[in-house]
């Protein structure tokens, strides 16, 4: 009896992950079609200036602005790094970068300040970079980007201009190609896309009429105008998840875009499952509110969505067995959309129980982080305290 009606809801979460939840699998919403070659170029091209915050980025610095510097943009593009108090010579190696490029001109680097009470790091560097371009005069858009990501096309901007005039997006995120080369970023890089994308389905996203907002931090166009009317950074201080607390801020602005791009890339290496374990901890619990309640309820929807299918399918006879393969099925099928963009084998398809059984112990021990005081953790910083309840 039990094993039966595992079967038949499991399956039917299955149905409806395919059927009814915005099509999130096909990883159908991407730059290119987004912003085609045939898409006409504005009449002018608006001013951007890129914010980028970094925290001791001395080992990727170097590549991120300089990747920056050389995007081919017809307009006006400066890049501000907002050096947050980094002790390795993050600011001296990217400005290092530009003057190797004969870019100095477009490069700023300001320093940054300890995050005030209520503020996490990160948006404290990027509010102190807004502060700094508004004071030079407000451009058009302003890109936020990590210190982290390498625009490997040099067009990639002009790109992203192009969607976003035409288009008339508030805030136009890619979801950037993560580093895959690592035994443990083939096994987890992957299904952190897929994963991303069912809690949040990108269709669902780029519809206005859909209450779902999100978006990527890796690469954030924002169009000034839209940030300031939605009382800018600062309304989202406390976020730990602040490019999803972008995406919802600005959605109610006006339309969004979220997609996947190959034409931007993160270049920080994951080598090891704790650093993958780390990265995933450090906001988990955060997007279950910090509630037990849901924590739990979190680990019985992964136990029964991913783990009951190949139990039920190995181990059970007659029709729960069949219900357990066949939900398997459709789960690695499911996959394949992200393994192939990722260029992986399509067996990691199968094999994703196994990696959902990781994410479930990186989820729990997020918990056990924030209760331990230690949640949020980025470069020395505990940063969970500001958003919890």
């Amino acid at each position: 009896m039990i094993d039966a009606a595992l079967a038949a809801i499991s399956l039917s979460v299955w149905l409806y992950l395919l059927l009814l939840r915005g099509g999130y699998w096909r990883a159908a919403e991407r730059d290119v079609r987004f912003a085609p070659d045939d898409l006409p170029a504005p009449v002018t091209w608006p001013r951007i200036v890129a914010v980028v915050p970094a925290r001791n980025e001395a080992d990727v610095i170097a590549r991120s602005i300089g990747s920056l510097l050389e995007q081919s943009y017809a307009g006006e593009f400066s890049v501000v790094l907002v050096d947050d108090q980094s002790n390795d010579g993050t600011g001296d190696i990217a400005m290092n970068e530009a003057v190797k490029l004969d870019a100095e001109n477009r490069l700023t680097i300001l320093r940054g300040t300890e995050p005030p009470s209520g503020w996490t790091g990160k948006l404290n560097a990027m509010a102190t970079g807004v502060r700094m371009v508004e004071a030079k005069g407000a451009p058009d858009y302003i890109l936020f980007t990590d210190a982290d990501i390498a625009f490997r096309d040099s067009k990639a901007l002009e790109r992203l201009v192009r969607g976003a005039e035409a288009k008339g997006t508030g805030l136009t995120s890619l979801m950037v190609k993560l580093r895959c080369d690592s035994f443990f970023e083939k096994m987890l890089i992957p299904a952190f896309v897929y994963f991303f994308q069912k809690l949040y389905p990108f269709s669902w996203v780029n519809d206005p009429g859909s209450k779902t907002a999100a978006a990527a931090g890796g690469c954030m166009l924002v169009r000034h105008d839209a940030l300031v009317k939605a009382g800018g950074v600062a309304a989202i201080r406390d976020a730990l998840i602040d490019d999803c607390a972008m995406g919802g801020l600005l959605k109610q602005q006006g339309p969004v875009f979220l997609g996947l791009t190959e034409a931007v890339e993160s270049i920080r290496p994951y080598d090891g499952i704790g650093e993958i374990r780390r990265m995933v901890s450090r906001s988990a619990y955060a997007q279950l509110d910090y509630s037990p309640l849901k924590l739990a309820g979190s680990v019985l929807g992964l136990f029964v969505t991913y783990l009951a299918p190949p139990y039920l399918a190995i181990a059970v006879e007659g029709w729960p067995g069949f219900a357990g393969a066949l939900a398997w099925a459709i789960m690695a099928l499911s996959f394949q959309p992200i393994v192939r963009l990722y260029r992986r084998s399509a067996m990691w398809g199968v094999a994703l129980p196994v990696i959902a059984a990781f994410y479930t112990t990186f989820t729990v021990d997020s918990a056990v982080q924030h209760w331990l005081g230690r949640g949020g953790a980025w470069k020395g910083r505990y940063q969970a305290a500001a958003g919890a309840q």
